[in-house]
């Protein structure tokens, strides 16, 4: 089969082995995959796929099922289906656990399916499952403007929550705000701990960017806060102020989602069709797709996501629609 393969440093379209069914686990033609920023750390040789899946990029995936595995009966060959794959979806056909697959709703397209389970999931697991927000709270998410970001503020909202955002420039802070934002800081122009703490200060705060922003995040966490740290895009390492620490009583919890076990993702996927699925279908919870990449671009798309300049998700496409 075509797969996109990393000769590093570089990503270009070849050839892998097609990949066997085994059972519980479909068979899908890739039509589309989401390009997430834990695929641009592998490709750079900082995230490699756990033992046991797949070394090929990309980790949420919308096709059709060619092959079923023995003991699977909530599915047919046929089908059109979406979900979270723990690697592979950069290729033509990719293996997926069937207790994380779900049917593609009507109404939404390939493209659609494609970019919510990583996004939506990760939103949830942090803000709801690891956070335990409620409504009233107050809540940051960082990087307001990105497929997680992006789910997340809606997620916030919905569930009661006053919700800051850190955005990068006039464009992704108007973006956050009609997705709901109270409060959005160009983190490019302002101090966001500055501006939050005036404003009230959160209770949690979800953090995709490390670094130097710990010490920030706990300037303008409450008592009891929470941080939520779900990536590093400013660095690995961080110094933190330990008198508050103790005295605000706030807790930092760090989280994957690649890394959970079965059951976990199981669950969260749970949520995505039973919890999200039907916001979405009403209208309450919207689909955020920047645009979509011929996976021939792949190279492209990861500087593109790379460089900060979407809004909402990226997405890499198999076929011509």
């Amino acid at each position: 089969m075509r797969a996109v393969i990393q000769t590093k440093p570089l990503l270009s379209l070849g050839h892998a082995e097609l990949p066997h069914v085994q059972a519980g686990q479909l068979l899908i033609q890739v039509y589309v995959a989401g390009i997430n920023r834990a695929d641009l750390a592998q490709a750079a040789g900082r995230y490699p796929a756990p033992a046991g899946d797949s070394p090929i990029l990309g980790l949420e995936v919308a096709g059709v099922i060619t092959a079923v595995g023995e003991g699977v009966s909530r599915f047919a060959l046929g089908d059109e289906v979406f979900g979270l794959v723990g690697g592979g979806a950069y290729a033509e056909y990719c293996i997926i656990e069937s207790s994380l697959a779900m049917k593609i709703p009507a109404g939404l397209s390939f493209t659609d399916a494609a970019s919510l389970p990583e996004a939506w999931m990760t939103a949830w697991f942090n803000l709801v499952q690891i956070g335990g927000l409620k409504a009233g709270q107050r809540v940051l998410i960082h990087a307001g403007a990105s497929g997680v970001g992006a789910a997340g503020i809606q997620l916030a909202k919905h569930l009661g929550a006053w919700v800051a955002t850190t955005a990068g420039g006039t464009l992704k802070g108007e973006f956050c705000r009609q997705l709901g934002a109270d409060l959005v800081v160009d983190y490019q122009q302002d101090d966001f701990a500055a501006i939050v703490k005036e404003a009230g200060g959160v209770d949690l705060i979800l953090d995709g960017v490390g670094g130097d922003y710990l010490a920030k995040n706990q300037a303008c966490l409450n008592m009891d806060g929470q941080i939520v740290l779900i990536g590093l895009l400013r660095g690995i390492s961080a110094e933190a102020h330990l008198g508050l620490l103790l005295m605000k009583r706030q807790r930092i919890t760090g989280s994957t989602l690649r890394a959970q076990p079965l059951g976990v993702k199981v669950e969260l996927a749970t949520a995505l069709r039973e919890k999200i699925l039907p916001l979405i279908a009403i209208g309450d919870l919207k689909i955020t797709i920047d645009c979509v990449f011929d996976w021939g671009k792949v190279a492209e798309a990861h500087q593109y996501i790379a460089e900060n300049r979407n809004l909402g998700k990226v997405l890499l496409s198999m076929i011509d629609f």
